[in-house]
């Protein structure tokens, strides 16, 4: 008679972890990829709602932002290493799935996490929101991923930059090789200035504040925010850097509206086209394109200052009325109106100075929003450059003679910069043909490395800003 193996019981079931802040992320990296929305705008409510119900921590928020934009600007990336570990392309795995393996994968080559930790904890994850099946899967995929650190598998999976330079680049900083050329483009140069661009766009950018003049100041905000709390702007003299971990809404200022969040780059050409050089009357300025409120509310404190009013006239009735709260309380006349710049209302001839900050490709500010990086695509230039030039022509015919025209775009890409401002100066005979450029560089002084003019390009990796263009212009005729 043949013995028999002693029966083993079968494990007993257990219940996956829940781990609010690994659900939260997967949460917010579903509503970006699902509705293409923002992680800027979809993960301050689920944190707060998460504070309010689960009793977040202020450093499970701190984790649950690192792993949502820390995942999101390494997609490339960790795309191009989970296709290395499963056995089907990757348009075959279930979005879903993909999540969960890419904040895996920032877990155990982006952070300082263990790998033990890493691996179960994306495993528990994967049970509670895909189920056990696509757990064990997920789990044989992190386990390969886990075999190596972050250089060995970019030598692995990214070309040589001598056989393809464009391709290294896009696999090794994450970011689409069309964008990776357009921004090689504008940069120009050679390697080192490409890659402290791309390597700038993966970095998590400060937290700037800007003290609207006349009602507050960088000192009253530094010194609500002490000393080991924040900085003083490098090259705006309104700015304030926070110090990580800053919480802009616990200031005062900033509750009340007598400051905001504001790249200090966009500080610095909204205060360009304030200071610009200007003959005659300085009574009436213009936000042509206003929302939602940032570069309108800065303009409005100083024009007021001077006895200027402002108005700002924004197309989207929503974002109008993210402007009039942007306004509220300014010190001196102001008027917000929901308008077209390409048909507006007002009467030709009528501004003495006239902003447009123009809808584009916001490849400059992949710093803030990385998921921006995988949604655009070449040909969207193409959809933007119409609107664009019809802008900064309406622009023109807002403006005095002898008046000032600063256009602006949060894009790098010649394409939506000195191109545009080319074409419209050629003109075709009409007011936008009559104008002569001013040098920008000029009303930015102290701050380094703007090229030879008369416009100006900001860039993240030299000035820690967005990369903001500017275009200054003075209407002739």
């Amino acid at each position: 008679m043949n013995a028999q193996a002693p029966h083993r019981p079968a494990k007993p079931y257990r219940r996956p972890k829940k781990d609010p802040v690994r659900i939260l992320a997967f949460e917010a990296l579903r509503a970006v990829d699902e509705r293409d929305a923002y992680a800027n705008l979809v993960l301050p409510p689920l944190l707060k709602k998460a504070r309010e119900n689960s009793g977040f921590e202020p450093r499970d928020a701190a984790l649950a932002t690192e792993l949502v934009y820390g995942t999101l600007r390494r997609q490339g990336t960790y795309d191009a290493i989970i296709s290395a570990c499963v056995d089907r392309p990757l348009r075959e795995v279930d979005p879903p799935v993909l999540d969960v393996l890419a904040l895996g994968a920032h877990q155990l080559l982006g952070t300082r996490i263990p790998t033990h930790a890493a691996v179960s904890a994306s495993v528990e994850l994967a049970r509670v929101v895909l189920g056990d099946g696509r757990a064990r899967f997920v789990n044989a995929v992190l386990r390969k991923i886990a075999q190596d650190d972050l250089d060995t598998w970019l030598e692995r999976v990214a070309p040589p930059y001598d056989e393809d330079a464009e391709d290294h680049l896009a696999v090794v900083h994450s970011h689409p090789r069309w964008v990776v050329s357009a921004l090689w483009d504008a940069l120009g140069g050679g390697r080192a200035g490409i890659e402290d661009l791309l390597e700038a766009d993966n970095e998590r950018p400060e937290v700037t504040l800007v003290a609207r003049p006349g009602r507050a100041s960088t000192e009253e905000l530094l010194t609500a925010l002490g000393e080991d709390g924040a900085l003083p702007g490098r090259w705006s003299p309104y700015a304030v850097r926070l110090s990580e971990g800053g919480e802009p809404g616990a200031l005062d200022a900033v509750r009340e509206g007598r400051a905001g969040v504001q790249d200090e780059g966009s500080q610095l050409v909204a205060v360009a086209v304030a200071n610009a050089p200007l003959e005659g009357p300085d009574a009436r300025w213009l936000d042509g394109c206003a929302g939602p409120g940032g570069k309108a509310a800065l303009m409005a404190a100083l024009a007021a200052e001077r006895g200027a009013t402002l108005v700002a006239a924004e197309k989207q009735p929503h974002r109008a009325r993210l402007v009039g709260r942007a306004l509220a309380g300014n010190p001196g006349p102001y008027q917000v109106v929901t308008a077209d710049g390409t048909r507006p209302p007002w009467v030709p001839g009528s501004f003495d100075r006239v902003l447009v900050d123009v809808p584009c490709s916001g490849l400059g500010a992949l710093r803030r929003r990385p998921e921006a990086r995988w949604r655009r695509r070449p040909e969207d230039l193409e959809g933007f450059a119409p609107l664009q030039r019809g802008l900064l022509r309406g622009a023109f015919d807002a403006v005095r003679v002898g008046g000032v025209v600063g256009y602006v775009t949060c894009s790098p890409h010649p394409a939506e910069t000195k191109a545009v401002v080319e074409d419209v100066l050629r003109g075709r005979g009409g007011p936008a043909a009559r104008a002569e450029w001013i040098d920008a560089r000029t009303l930015m002084p102290g701050v380094p490395a703007l090229g030879d003019g008369p416009d100006v390009q900001l860039w993240p990796h030299l000035h820690g800003t967005d990369a903001m263009y500017l275009a200054l212009l003075r209407r002739t005729a």
